[in-house]
């Protein structure tokens, strides 16, 4: 009994330093997810970049469920449950996002809500764009967070493989007509939109999406909906190097708003 007490506790702080690291692991690549969306939007509209990125995430983890023999949900009411996480998660928020940079919203002003008022003064300006932009990314910040507040609810035990197909295919289904009725549905294949949407595929939804799901199975519901207000500060920092975006003394007083909000609710 003492070796195997021993034997337990070696393995303690590796296991405790990659459970404090996937956080921040977690905020960074979704992060990522910002970037991406501009390099690749220029050439495909919103939804139709969406509805190639989940087709190609839903053949590449149907895959992985089959080789692997993944569990499936044994009721329509677990189904219906992961269908809901998923649309919200997915749809509102990736589609609201998307449509947000579509219309030219500048990533440095999607702060959060604690910060955004500050943002707001300096950037939007009375622009139609901006205020356009503000709201889709208003939407896309409550589905996230709704969303992930339902899913440790109601299915925060279901299996990431065949639960990842369930929930892109739940948003394909919106994304897709959405496409089809409102947008050109015209694509340009540039190296830049397939590198984005590989980069999307790989590192977002199957990355990012696996530390987020593992993340509501360890944690409580509102610190890992917290986390969601860390990203837009630190996506906002990444244009200084790729974009050449300009932030100002507004921007940073935002950000340490939200950094300081979240920090209040992860420390509970």
């Amino acid at each position: 009994m003492a070796h195997s007490t021993g034997k337990t506790n070696s393995q303690d702080p590796s296991t405790n330093i990659w459970i404090a690291a996937m956080p921040v692991a977690f905020v960074f690549l979704w992060s990522t997810g910002f970037i991406g969306a501009k390099y690749g939007i220029p050439y495909a509209e919103p939804f139709t970049f969406l509805s190639i990125r989940f087709t190609v995430v839903i053949g590449l983890m149907l895959l992985v469920c089959l080789v692997t023999k993944a569990p499936w949900p044994k009721s329509v009411k677990t189904t219906i449950h992961i269908v809901i996480a998923g649309t919200l998660v997915n749809g509102v928020y990736l589609g609201g996002v998307f449509s947000s940079v579509k219309v030219g919203f500048s990533i440095g002003t999607f702060i959060g809500f604690i910060g955004v008022a500050l943002v707001v003064s300096s950037k939007v300006a009375g622009a139609q764009s901006n205020l356009i932009g503000l709201g889709l990314s208003i939407i896309a910040l409550l589905g996230i967070t709704t969303g992930t507040l339902y899913q440790k609810k109601y299915c925060s035990n279901m299996n990431l493989r065949s639960g990842s197909v369930i929930q892109f295919s739940s948003s394909l289904i919106i994304a897709l007509p959405l496409a089809f009725l409102f947008e050109t549905m015209v694509i340009q294949r540039t190296v830049q939109f397939i590198s984005s949407i590989l980069w999307l595929v790989i590192v977002l939804s199957v990355g990012a999406i696996t530390l987020l799901s593992v993340l509501i199975c360890q944690g409580t519901a509102s610190k890992v909906a917290s986390l969601f207000y860390l990203v837009p500060p630190a996506t906002a920092l990444m244009p200084f190097f790729i974009f050449d975006e300009v932030l100002g003394p507004i921007e940073f007083v935002g950000m340490a708003a939200v950094v300081g909000g979240v920090a209040l609710v992860t420390l509970e």
